[in-house]
């Protein structure tokens, strides 16, 4: 204890002193530059279920070739969180985050210009290996940043201002879909649109600091301690006074940048919990966003009818995350978001089975209101459950199956939608997102308000058997 306590008056840690900063101009910056980032990840990631009926009938796709289409980005999705979410560790968070957004951005512009469906899959594959670490590197790079006492209302405002690409992409494709402004197909805009608005992202990286807790953790701390005490200065400028940090909240992650930590306690029950999350989860969240057009259609509405039903009911997604804003740190993480995940199943199988306009307009908005306060919640709890040497890795990596589980989701949902309809298909929809609360309930550990380094520190008995399964 006296060695404990001699480390309270001695230098404070990093964590220490990031976790007792008010949340300054910095903060602020930060969190609008990787919202603007996540908007066009979230952009990508719909405009495939927006263009997915133009698609078909522009390029005459059959039934058998268009979950290709629609699955191709997040196949590349997969391979880039795999990949770019590993650097978030070995080269730092900030540099992941850029480099994501450049390839999205080249190859984003290249698919407006496919000459057929082949090269429109192969463009749109590589830009999802830019785009596709995007989340959980953004997830991990605020973790690190924010205040415990802040992390998750700022990380839910960037999500905030993420999610408006959702109704954009919508509103985007009703109106441009029937146009050819300077004789380029409508569709071919949204794909340009999305590739200008990165570089705009990208010429903020002047206002993105490197994560001071990844820093320290790799032997870098004096560069540590200089981007620390700008954001001190800066609170200091802004009138607050620093009280001490507190590092008896602080103990020191258990885990380090060996993959092999994430495969033995206590991080083992962590990693299957997230990855068994991540392959469900997506079914119930991308699979309303990605098949809704196709749904509509189903139902018997038009195509351009279809395109402005899904922006209005894609307007739930920034009020959903907006709603989350003074939630997510007044009810514990994982409580929300098995909660939210319910309440999903029971939106959907009511918007499966609706036939009214109104109805089915409103259990949309109903269920893309819900989706974004569990998906906000979702991803401020995978940054806060591993530790600061493995993050990045860790989030990414289950984050990936997300991916993977996304891609497949077409191949079977689609033809779930044209041999059985929407009810069936939202009722294994249903089924999926209720075995997600289950698995959560059963295996995750508190998080909200807690230092991430408290989060991430076994029990001392734990943690000695961890040792010794690690030899």
């Amino acid at each position: 204890m006296a060695d404990l306590q001699g480390s309270f008056r001695g230098v404070p840690t990093i964590a220490a002193r990031m976790d007792r900063l008010p949340i300054t101009r910095h903060h602020r910056w930060l969190t609008v530059a990787i919202g603007l980032g996540l908007f066009f990840d979230i952009y990508e990631i719909f405009l495939a279920g927006v263009l997915g009926s133009v698609l078909r009938e522009d390029f005459h796709l059959s039934a058998s070739r268009l979950p290709l289409l629609l699955s191709s980005a997040f196949l590349g999705m997969f391979i880039g969180a795999l990949c770019i979410g590993r650097l978030a560790d070995v080269l730092g968070r900030r540099r992941a985050f850029l480099l994501s957004l450049g390839i999205y951005s080249a190859f984003s512009l290249l698919a407006a210009f496919s000459v057929g469906p082949a090269m429109l899959v192969v463009t749109r594959f590589m830009a999802g290996i830019g785009i596709g670490a995007e989340p959980p590197v953004s997830d991990t790079y605020l973790g690190d940043l924010l205040p415990a006492q802040s992390r998750g209302r700022y990380t839910a405002w960037a999500y905030t201002l993420s999610f408006f690409g959702v109704p954009a992409s919508g509103f985007l494709a009703h109106w441009l879909v029937p146009l050819a402004p300077f004789g380029l197909a409508g569709w071919r805009w949204m794909f340009v649109i999305g590739a200008l608005g990165a570089v705009i992202v990208l010429a903020l990286r002047t206002v993105l600091p490197e994560s001071p807790r990844w820093l320290e953790a790799t032997g870098r701390t004096a560069e540590a301690d200089a981007i620390v005490r700008r954001f001190e200065s800066q609170a200091i400028a802004e009138g607050n006074v620093l009280s001490h940090p507190d590092d008896r909240r602080i103990v020191a992650d258990s885990g380090t940048g060996a993959l092999r930590n994430l495969f033995v306690a206590p991080y083992l029950r962590r990693t299957v919990m997230m990855s068994v999350f991540q392959m469900l989860q997506t079914w119930g969240y991308y699979g309303f966003g990605t098949l809704v057009p196709l749904v509509l259609v189903a139902k018997g509405f038009p195509v351009v009818d279809s395109l402005l039903f899904s922006a209005v009911t894609f307007i739930g997604y920034p009020v959903g995350s907006a709603l989350s804003i003074p939630i997510v740190e007044r009810i514990e993480r994982k409580f929300l978001v098995m909660g939210s995940g319910i309440v999903m199943a029971v939106f959907g199988l009511a918007f499966g089975f609706a036939d009214a306009t109104w109805v089915i307009l409103l259990f949309g908005f109903l269920y893309t209101a819900v989706s974004n306060l569990f998906s906000n919640a979702s991803h401020i709890y995978l940054a806060e459950i591993f530790p600061t040497g493995l993050r990045g890795t860790a989030a990414s990596g289950t984050y990936s199956l997300s991916r993977l589980s996304s891609a497949a989701m077409p191949f079977i949902l689609v033809p779930l939608l044209d041999h059985a309809g929407a009810g069936t298909l939202f009722a294994v929809v249903a089924g999926a997102l209720i075995a997600m609360a289950l698995d959560i309930g059963l295996l995750g550990p508190r998080t909200t308000g807690r230092a991430l380094e408290s989060v991430n520190s076994a029990p001392p008995a734990q943690a000695a058997s961890s040792r010794l399964g690690g030899r």
